[in-house]
């Protein structure tokens, strides 16, 4: 198929069904048990090998570049367990991000554009084998390590350890690779800073003006604890009023809080939404180890209670969930049909920190 003919195959099947997202990537990669040369490849060793301080291994994302084999591999796997939908192994893919394992811009290009080759590879194969069933590839597209809307010293409140520019670069340089490794849409995920995934959508915005291929956006923010709000302070209902101009494909919550914690932040998205919902919570939290000990049946039942009440279009997993999580949700969800989306009234919709709204 065609770009055109997979969106619209997109839209068609976000219409008919509840989509399934993938799974964690961080948690199957743990299993393998990789070591610094898995991660390092041919590419990455200096002539006198690697300075033992300057670890690359925990950096997944580079893994695109050195071991394709496992990143595909995960791609068959979430797919062959029921997902709709797999992200690319990109989630830090910025050279912001990347500066941490002294990636230069090249190097942070070809995580990219790399990535997105290995799952749109996947996609095809696997829309091949089933094509009642067609797979798509999500651009992940990460919160970055540094946050424009607060501060990096908490001496100074006004100290900010990037700029606008420098994001809203790092982000268009990302997008272009996303792009022409063959997504089909662009997940901007785990936002806990608006602004910074306001000037990744302005990067977007920007690139389709120049000439790029316009893909449609999925945005989903992090509700950070019980407060319900995002670690830059807004609630759910102020954050979608912040990024609606984009006419988002999909607007939700992932990571931080389990299913059952953050039900009620979905359910307030999925009332004040006039778009797709989307969902895709931890496997619980985590315990005293790090550990995340919510079953795949156990996470599925919160996430079937979500669709049996009309909340959600689109669910899958965050941290801890595996393979079998999704395949437990995607049979849970399998019967129940998406949320349809309300007409809301027109109004005047602002934002701060908490949502304001007249109506004429």
């Amino acid at each position: 198929m065609t770009r055109a003919e997979r969106i619209a195959a997109l839209h068609k099947a976000a219409a008919e069904r509840i989509l399934v997202l993938d799974g964690s990537w961080g948690v199957m990669f743990q299993r393998r048990g990789l070591d610094e040369a898995d991660f390092r490849g041919d590419r990455f060793v200096t002539a006198n090998g690697y300075d033992e301080k300057e670890q690359m291994k925990g950096n997944n994302d580079i893994l695109c570049i050195t071991r394709p084999d496992i990143v595909s591999d995960l791609h068959d796997q979430y797919y062959g367990a029921g997902a709709d939908i797999s992200e690319t192994n990109t989630f830090s893919g910025t050279t912001i991000a990347q500066e941490d394992y002294r990636l230069d811009a090249q190097a942070v290009w070809d995580i990219n554009l790399e990535g997105a080759k290995l799952a749109r590879a996947a996609a095809d194969r696997w829309t091949e084998k089933e094509p009642h069933k067609p797979r798509f590839a999500a651009g992940s597209i990460g919160p970055l390590n540094k946050m424009l809307s607060m501060s990096s010293d908490v001496n100074d409140p006004g100290a900010r350890s990037v700029t606008f520019d420098q994001v809203y670069e790092a982000y268009r340089h990302q997008i272009r690779a996303l792009n022409e490794g063959g997504v089909d849409l662009y997940l901007i995920e785990t936002i806990t800073d608006t602004l910074n995934c306001k000037a990744c959508i302005k990067a977007i915005k920007d690139l389709e003006d120049e000439g790029m291929d316009a893909l449609p956006i999925w945005i989903s923010g992090t509700i950070t604890d019980r407060s319900g709000r995002t670690l830059s302070g807004q609630t759910a209902e102020a954050f979608w009023n912040s990024v609606r101009h984009a006419k988002p494909f999909a607007i939700g919550f992932n990571c931080a809080l389990g299913a059952d914690l953050m039900r009620p932040f979905i359910a307030e998205l999925s009332r004040v939404a006039d778009t797709l919902v989307a969902a895709y919570p931890n496997a619980g939290l985590p315990n005293a180890m790090g550990q995340y000990d919510e079953e795949p049946h156990e996470t599925a039942h919160f996430i079937e209670e979500w669709a049996e009440a009309g909340l959600v279009n689109i669910v899958g997993g965050c941290c801890g969930t595996t393979p079998d999580h999704i395949a437990h949700v995607a049979q849970g969800v399998a019967s129940l049909p998406p949320r349809p989306i309300p007409e809301r009234p027109v109004a005047m919709r602002l934002s701060g920190l908490e949502p304001f709204e007249m109506q004429g």
